[in-house]
Order: structure tokens, then C-alpha cells, then sequence
């Protein structure tokens, strides 16, 4: 028993097993984050912009028979192929993709820019006769002693 629970605590103390947790953790986070950007900041406008759409109240009654609405249908315990909350769905997984990808891409873009310091200037230059490089100031190639011109 207590090797099991040293295994265990060796298994969940691990380095990877702690990094997955901060990652799930923190990506719930980040999730709902980009759900508040769908639902409360994309979707008012883009509703909106397509006349308030919603196809949620779109439905295929299995039995054959007539309902007027969705609601119908369930209270009257009708099977119902519910293809409007699917569409629904997917529009919203597509945006939500969208909008993760901008998201991500702006935060690579920021990352990118702190990571990658501007390059430092060339000190040395490709010799015109040997391609050894030389110092900048150099006016002869220490390899092959040939003369260089200075850079202009």
C-alpha cells in the first residue's frame, strides 16, 4: 500500500502531470473568454447584420406529424430531428474557431515581438575571393591575404 501511494505521489508530482493541469486550468479560462467575445460582443452585431436569424426552431417531426413549433413537439413527446439547433452549433463553433484564431494569432504576434529582439548589425563580411569571413574593418583576408575592398 504505501508503495502505491509513494507511486502516486511521484506520478502527480511529475513536472508534465502539473503543466497539464495549469494548461486545462488556465485553457477553461481562456474558453470562456472567448465564449463571453462570441456570445456578448460578435454575435449582437452579426445577428443584427443577418436579420436575427436563429434556426434553432428548425425541426423534422419523425412521426409524420404537423407541429407548429419545436416546443410542441417535445410537449407532445414527438421524436423529433432537431437539424436547427445542429446548424446553430456548427455557425457557433465557427465562429468561435474565428475568433480563437485571431485571438491567437494577435497573442503569437506579441509573443513573436518580445521573444525576437531586432537583429544586432554585421560585424564580419564574406571575403570577394576566398567567402571567409573577415572582419568588417578588415583590409586584407587574414585566410587567403587577398586585398578587400572597403564596403560602401
Amino acid at each position: 500500500m504505501a508503495s502505491m501511494v509513494q507511486e502516486f505521489k511521484a506520478f502527480a508530482l511529475r513536472g508534465n502531470v502539473v503543466d497539464m493541469a495549469v494548461g486545462i486550468i488556465i485553457g477553461a479560462a481562456f474558453g470562456k473568454i472567448i465564449n463571453s467575445l462570441v456570445e456578448d460582443v460578435l454575435m449582437p452585431p452579426l445577428g443584427l447584420a443577418i436579420g436575427g436569424v436563429d434556426f434553432s426552431g428548425l425541426f423534422i417531426s419523425l412521426s409524420g406529424t404537423s407541429y407548429p413549433s419545436l416546443a410542441a413537439a417535445q410537449q407532445a413527446g414527438a421524436a423529433t430531428l432537431r437539424y436547427g439547433i445542429f446548424l446553430n452549433t456548427i455557425l457557433n463553433f465557427a465562429i468561435v474557431a474565428i475568433a480563437m484564431f485571431m485571438v491567437i494569432k494577435a497573442m503569437n504576434r506579441l509573443k513573436g515581438l518580445a521573444e525576437h529582439p531586432a537583429p544586432a548589425a554585421p560585424t564580419t563580411m564574406a571575403c570577394p575571393e576566398c567567402l571567409s569571413q573577415i572582419p568588417l574593418g578588415a583590409r586584407r583576408c587574414a585566410h587567403c591575404g587577398s586585398v578587400v575592398a572597403k564596403a560602401t
